[in-house]
């Protein structure tokens, strides 16, 4: 789909390719990058994701002289481009985007006080983030701005989100490492993972699309269908892999991942659905990655760290007894840079990488998905 912001706006740099230029453009690119591996292997067809499926959004704003701008940084700049529709994002993105923008213009109309030295200065809010997320039951919206939150302006949230049907809740951190604070909560926002209602804390991190998530998914459990025992999913998140694995017969699945928020939400559905034979351990898989005593006789181990990989992991893995560690390894990526250097590690250490499947699921972009079958023989 053709946009009018394409040559400027740097949220999918490849728009301007057609469809066909695109998807040979982006497998040339993917297999370029998995010539660094020390191996050769068998590269499955890549799957494209449709455009127009993103779910989530970061979108930046800035205010200045009572107009508000909203939108994604212009190409290889700071510079924000104003946008008032996506071709990337969900309709249903699309919609509250005009809502979202005025409810911005409300509140960074509203001076707030802080204190500069012994004074309370007045100032208004001129710049910040914005978070959105799309639900099965709606939008989740996160204000990301280094401000309070005063009584006017939660008034001001109240009035204008309220009527809004698409949004059922509406947070503000001042920054990215805070935990949000929900101001106006209409319904908890839940996603479909299998069949289990999954609840998502404010700010939760998602796969870009629920139509790119089912294929990871898919493609995991493919890897794993006969697998019985112990298997790890480590960088678990809200359970993407977990629920799904915990449905095959004769499994236990440990999940781990560092945020106690995400785990207390994950932990809840396990026991509001009485899945028995997952356990959820919340753990720093950077500092502290799972030993040899611990993975020692595990089925397999699922891996879908963030951009920087997993190299801690991997060489506790690979370092293992080789009667002794887990016979299969899934890693599931979003850099491929990163995943050549976590399976050069593996394969170094004795495990065989048979079959990697790209995904491209961030439309339009320089960016991939991918998911790849280690065996230990």
């Amino acid at each position: 789909m053709k946009c009018d912001k394409e040559t400027v706006c740097g949220g999918c740099p490849q728009r301007g390719k057609t469809l066909e230029e695109y998807q040979e453009y982006k497998k040339a690119w993917f297999l370029k990058i998995m010539e660094g591996l020390n191996t050769s292997c068998e590269i499955g067809n890549p799957i494209f994701i449709a455009d127009g499926s993103r779910r989530r959004a970061s979108m930046a704003f800035k205010y200045s002289s009572k107009k508000i701008i909203l939108g994604f940084n212009q190409k290889s700049s700071s510079v924000i481009e104003d946008i008032s529709y996506c071709p990337m994002l969900t309709q249903r993105l699309n919609n509250v985007i005009p809502d979202i923008k005025d409810l911005l213009k409300e509140i960074c109309s509203i001076p707030y006080l802080h204190k500069k030295g012994k004074k309370n200065i007045s100032a208004n809010i001129s710049e910040g983030d914005v978070w959105l997320c799309e639900a099965e039951n709606g939008i989740d919206v996160v204000l990301e701005y280094d401000a309070p939150l005063e009584l006017e302006h939660r008034m001001v949230i109240f009035e204008k989100i309220s009527p809004v049907k698409d949004i059922i809740r509406l947070s503000h951190r001042r920054k990215n490492s805070d935990a949000p604070e929900p101001i106006i909560e209409k319904a908890k926002p839940y996603i479909k993972i299998g069949d289990y209602f999954v609840y998502i804390p404010a700010g939760t991190f998602l796969q870009p699309s629920a139509e790119g998530e089912k294929v990871l998914r898919d493609l995991v459990k493919k890897h794993l269908v006969s697998t019985k025992g112990k298997i790890f999913d480590l960088f678990c998140g809200v359970g993407t892999f977990s629920y799904s694995l915990s449905s095959m017969p004769n499994c236990k699945i440990v999940a781990s991942d560092s945020s106690k928020e995400l785990l207390s939400g994950f932990q809840e559905t396990i026991n509001r659905n009485q899945i028995t034979n997952i356990e959820v351990l919340c753990r720093n898989l950077f500092k502290y990655p799972f030993d040899e005593t611990e993975l020692r006789g595990a089925s397999a181990v699922v891996i879908d760290p963030p951009r920087a990989g997993a190299q801690a992991q991997v060489k506790l893995i690979s370092a293992m007894d080789e009667k002794e560690r887990p016979q299969r390894i899934i890693m599931i990526s979003c850099n491929p840079h990163s995943f050549v250097s976590d399976a050069n590690i593996l394969i170094a250490g004795g495990y065989i990488l048979k079959t990697i499947n790209m995904v491209d699921q961030f439309v339009y972009s320089n960016h991939n998905e991918l998911v790849a079958l280690f065996t230990n023989s």
